[in-house]
């Protein structure tokens, strides 16, 4: 991925025919509701500059700023609606007390489609994604819900996300086999500070066909640089900050000790290169060929067109080890068990095996 130049090298979306751009515009940004978002003068303009460019592919869901998020871009869109492809989320509870309004169920998915769609201002949702595993809804439910509203055409495609992969590679096989629309999208947690995903979801999207959408990229603003060593140890206790998004990025663990030990390297990379530590670590995300398009999710024009710069960012192969090398993880068993020389030398002896462009047994 590196080496694109601009929001229109469009690609395809896991395995359908859509075309989106190689960044997403993510919204949960779009309103103050929360606290720290955008205006609407701000969001306007950080989504004219990003359509402008070319950029088609906008990201938000039913509960971003409490709704403030959808109605903003029902107003935006107006007039450019079909060169848009929205995606948009379900799953996140709507009212206090109504144990229905939340959840993965068919009656929660059903009556948010229909509160987005009002909010929208649109007749149809290009993708519809669950948006986090609640582990109590029937498979068979969620995907025979999901196939309905495809069929009606109130949605054109569906995805997941948030979810174990082995549920999700479930839910493909069965929707396989029953002849139910796929996913085509998994977006989940990824960037230099969270690796895990590479262990087994980033593998299960590119063999089953779903494309990547990494959401918060930037490790909740910890890799643009902007904190320190200051900010999470006794002194700098994010407790009392609640309601901020430095509460948010500790809160998911992003702002640590290794965070910010990550963040350094990114930093030092990135003045090398004459580049912001933000283009380096989205630079870095692109460069997987499973990631489809990481979301975005500025609060202002300026950062916008800063993270956009990623773009053309291209690295030397001194660079890629040291970012891989500080942010590395235990795979875990059984990918090293199956990694080891003596299980590969018991597996496969002395013959040689190319998989594409893969040597099997090293």
């Amino acid at each position: 991925m590196a080496g694109s130049v601009s929001l229109d090298t469009y690609r395809l979306l896991g395995r359908s025919g859509l075309r989106v751009s190689p960044m997403s515009l993510g919204t949960m940004t779009f309103g103050t509701d929360w606290g720290w978002g955008a205006d609407k003068d701000e969001s306007r303009r950080m989504f004219d500059t990003y359509v402008d460019r070319g950029g088609n592919f906008v990201d938000t869901a039913n509960k971003y700023t409490d709704g403030t998020s959808e109605q903003l871009l029902g107003e935006f869109v107006a007039g450019r609606r079909e060169r848009l492809v929205l995606a948009t989320k379900y799953t996140l509870a709507m009212r206090n007390g109504d144990p229905n309004s939340g959840g993965n169920h068919r009656k929660s998915m059903v009556r948010s489609v229909e509160d987005s769609l009002r909010r929208l201002g649109t007749d149809y949702i290009d993708l519809l994604y669950l948006h986090a595993w609640d582990g109590t809804t029937p498979v068979e439910e969620i995907l025979r819900a999901m196939d309905d509203l495809v069929r009606m055409g109130k949605v054109l495609y569906v995805g997941i996300s948030d979810a174990p992969a082995w549920q999700v590679a479930r839910m493909q096989a069965i929707a396989d086999l029953r002849g139910w629309s796929p996913l085509i999208a998994l977006q989940i947690e990824y960037s230099l500070i969270e690796r895990t995903v590479e262990r087994d979801l980033i593998p299960m999207a590119a063999e089953m066909g779903l494309g990547v959408i990494p959401w918060s990229p930037l490790a909740h603003g910890v890799l643009t640089g902007k904190y320190t060593r200051v900010d999470v140890d006794a002194g700098g206790d994010p407790s009392s900050d609640e309601g901020t998004r430095k509460h948010v990025a500790a809160a998911n663990t992003a702002l640590s000790e290794r965070g910010v030990a990550i963040a350094d390297v990114v930093r030092d990379i990135a003045a090398g290169m004459g580049r912001t530590p933000a283009q380096v670590a989205l630079a870095w995300i692109m460069r997987n060929p499973a990631v489809t398009s990481p979301i975005i999710g500025a609060r202002t024009l300026t950062q916008l067109e800063d993270n956009l710069g990623a773009l053309d960012v291209e690295f030397d192969d001194d660079q890629v080890a040291s970012l891989e090398r500080v942010s590395a993880v235990d795979l875990g068993f059984p990918h090293e068990f199956l990694a080891r020389s003596m299980t590969r030398d018991v597996m496969f002896g002395d013959v040689m095996i190319h998989s594409g462009d893969v040597r099997v047994n090293v």
